[in-house]
């Protein structure tokens, strides 16, 4: 039987939609939780009175950074580091703000930065990947689509490898991420930016986002299980 539900009929309940909730779930709580500690932090201002700009500005010449700009974006949580033009890109909530957040966040973006100048691995990897990642996310769910409901096994093997790649990217990403954060802690300290007990603050600010990234690896991971199980499931109906 090909109707709805794959092997459980056309009006069956098909329980991998379980799979994604439980990752829509992980990612809700994680942006929560983010959103709760962004905005406690961000109305403690840091004892030295760096905006983030100079936070990063002085970061950057501790580590021997002399060609990374930085420079200001529009929105709230879009603060970036970009590898092709060497550009911190501090938003608006951090650019010009004196919060532990603004200083946290400021000093993460550098930590991408020291990683980029001193070749570290799992950048370099993740950047050669990033076409690689968007090219499978884009394509992944309508090959697999198509060929679920077209019975061409060929198309459903390909959308699971090319989601496979995305979730790779994210797998690449947390660590990167992870070590982006100590690199930052470990500066704040050294330069004297922050004291012990306000690098606590912008510890927690960080790691709130980490899990932001350890969400959506999850929720990609259980993506990829339903994929298995479908496939497998109309397999078995064939």
């Amino acid at each position: 039987m090909y109707g709805y539900g794959y092997g459980y009929g056309y009006y069956g309940f098909d329980w991998t939609y379980i799979l994604l909730i439980i990752g829509m779930l992980l990612s809700l709580a994680a942006s929560a939780r983010l959103k709760s500690t962004f905005s406690y932090y961000r109305k403690i201002r840091s004892a030295s009175g760096l905006t983030g700009a100079e936070t990063a500005e002085r970061i950057l010449r501790a580590a021997g950074i002399t060609d990374v700009h930085v420079r200001a974006i529009s929105g709230s949580l879009t603060d970036h580091y970009d590898p092709r033009i060497k550009t911190v890109s501090l938003s608006e909530d951090i650019y010009d703000k004196t919060s532990l957040a603004a200083v946290g966040v400021a000093a993460h973006e550098c930590g991408h930065a020291i990683q980029h100048a001193i070749g570290y691995a799992p950048l370099e990897f993740r950047s050669a990947i990033v076409p690689v990642a968007n090219f499978g996310s884009t394509l992944s769910w309508p090959l697999f689509l198509i060929g679920l409901f077209s019975g061409i096994r060929p198309l459903v093997t390909a959308g699971i490898v090319l989601f496979s790649l995305a979730v790779l990217f994210q797998l690449v990403t947390l660590p990167v991420e992870i070590n982006a954060s100590s690199r930052a802690l470990k500066m704040l300290q050294s330069t004297g930016i922050l004291g012990s007990d306000e690098t606590k603050g912008a510890r927690k600010v960080l790691t709130a986002a980490a899990m932001t990234y350890v969400a959506a690896l999850a929720a990609s991971i259980l993506q990829l299980l339903r994929l298995l199980i479908l496939a497998g499931g109309r397999r078995r109906d064939d």
